[in-house]
């Protein structure tokens, strides 16, 4: 047995190596196949356009009104719905078809109704503290974002445990390794890419060690994320290793031009025992943890939870997990009961997820909340930002009424028209006082926001992708050292960071064009 077991992963590790010398095969088959059915729709979209009669002339301009009119009677996102209006009402046939595939940001209806019946489930067992509510409820308008989050996302607010903030990807994966080694029933990890590499070969190798202890071990990854660093069936590889490894991947890639492949699983979640939670910027590759350099330094950070609130975590794992999987989790068996000793100093950590099956938008209200209710600094890490005008204008108006607002972007980009995209939105944000920096040594991926004693720290982006396409997770604290530990860091960062100033915005007018014309696409991008 240990024998076949042996020659099994031999055969893995020689399909890996040629996996590699493929120039990634498996990318390279997707992304020729969708480049074709591209090809192919825009040929036929363009023989329609000129082969077309009056008559089907007229039904597309009546449906492009109708979508038109859809358009401008819904009320979220103003921006998005004017690219897609411009559109429509240029390119009638083209707005139409990529608006069906890009516009509605809504899974199909077999993902929703697996993930919502299952998040229903663990929302039972959560439990909401009186006391932990009544203690923030007590914090005026600052404390109602607690309330929303309790009462339509559902998930509670603690004021037990801890909340430890970590400045960059090394530290909180060091953390992560030893809170793992203490692991006696379980290890969740969820993550938007998984690569071979320093940082996962060592976090391989103690996932093995736990499972040969008794430890379960279960692992989601996502297919789109990872598919650049892992072959195929990689992992069915993994649970070879040990019969107490399981692993999932969420969203498989298929060469069809689809528009659920824009649903990525972007969220970054490790438990231990139900115990000790992680989440932040860091994905398991080794640019986030300096073993590998992309784009100069690579700068992240993230938090530790204890308490009541890690139960949060549990069952943001186990939700989607028990969705696709028929190897179910128990979730009253991971979760902790809620008996901390809850504190009473303004302490409290509240985690929270988002996706695209609901029209909640969490975490864009949550980023809002923070802006609007900042009154001395506000402070901002995000390696992307494609702003709305809700996000553009809320920024803008916390600047004007006297916050010290200040973004911090990355100076070396990693994708280069998102990199244009978030250049653009200087300009504006910048006459109205808001301070924009760009991390000269290199690329900054944290995401995070602190505020006047709240901070926000988790996998969210300030772009469209992020805020309305992607599973995503973040957690929501104040009144605590890590609260100011963000801020130290934020003042930190602005010392190595360019500040952009008006002469650094300068565009010529083809550049204006070309950004005018990226901004149609920003919602697809």
């Amino acid at each position: 047995m240990k024998e076949n077991k042996r020659k099994r992963i031999e055969k893995y590790a020689a399909k890996s190596r040629r996996y590699k010398l493929l120039a990634y095969n498996r990318f390279f088959v997707v992304a020729l196949a969708v480049l074709l059915q591209s090809a192919l729709y825009f040929w036929m979209l363009f023989r329609l356009e000129n082969q077309k009669s009056v008559a089907v002339d007229i039904i597309v301009q009546i449906i492009a009104c109708g979508f038109v009119l859809y358009l401008v009677s819904r009320t979220e996102r103003l921006s998005s719905r004017t690219h897609w209006i411009v559109l429509l009402l240029f390119a009638p046939i083209v707005g139409i078809s990529l608006y069906l595939l890009f516009g509605g940001g809504i899974p199909t209806k077999r993902m929703a109704k697996k993930v919502l019946t299952e998040k229903a489930k663990t929302y039972e067992s959560l439990v909401q503290s009186p006391t932990a509510m009544n203690a923030v409820k007590d914090c005026g308008r600052k404390g109602a974002i607690c309330n929303y989050l309790s009462e339509f996302a559902h998930y509670p607010v603690s004021t037990d445990g801890t909340v430890d903030y970590y400045s960059s990807g090394e530290t909180l994966f060091e953390e992560m390794l030893a809170v793992a080694r203490t692991a006696k029933k379980f290890i969740f990890m969820e993550y938007f890419i998984l690569a071979g590499g320093k940082m996962w070969d060592r976090l391989r190798e103690l996932l093995v060690e736990k499972a040969n202890e008794g430890v379960k071990v279960y692992i989601i990854y996502d297919d789109f994320g990872s598919i650049l660093n892992l072959p195929y069936g990689y992992e069915k590889y993994l649970e070879e290793l040990h019969p107490n490894i399981r692993c999932w991947v969420f969203n498989r890639v298929v060469p069809v031009f689809a528009g659920r492949m824009n649903n990525r699983d972007h969220r970054k979640i490790f438990v231990v025992d139900g115990e000790v939670a992680f989440t932040g910027g860091i994905n398991i590759a080794d640019e986030y943890v300096g073993e590998r350099l992309r784009f100069g330094h690579w700068k992240d950070s993230g938090v530790k939870l204890t308490g009541s609130s890690v139960n949060s975590f549990t069952a943001m794992f186990i939700a989607l997990w028990n969705a696709f999987r028929k190897d179910k989790i128990s979730v009253e068996d991971c979760l902790l009961p809620v008996c901390g000793e809850e504190k009473t100093d303004g302490f409290f950590v509240q985690p929270y997820d988002d996706s695209p099956l609901d029209s909640l938008y969490t975490g864009s209200f949550v980023f809002l909340d923070m802006i609007n209710t900042a009154k001395d600094y506000l402070y901002v890490f995000t390696p992307y930002l494609v702003l709305d005008d809700g996000l553009r204008s809320a920024f803008c108006a916390a600047a004007m009424r006297g916050v010290d607002v200040r973004i911090v972007t990355p100076s070396i980009p990693d994708k280069k028209m998102v990199f244009r995209l978030t250049r653009a939105n200087y300009a504006a944000l910048v006459r109205a006082g808001v301070k924009v920096y760009e991390y000269t040594p290199g690329f900054i991926h944290a995401k995070s926001m602190v505020s006047d004693g709240r901070a926000v720290v988790g996998s969210i982006n300030c772009d469209y992708r992020s805020l309305y396409l992607h599973f995503e997770n973040a957690v929501l604290f104040g009144g605590c050292e890590a609260v100011e530990k963000v801020k130290q860091d934020a003042e930190q960062t602005f010392a190595l960071s360019k500040k952009m100033e008006k002469a650094d915005l300068r565009r010529t007018p083809l550049g204006k064009l070309i950004d005018a014309f990226l901004r149609l696409f920003e919602t697809m991008l």
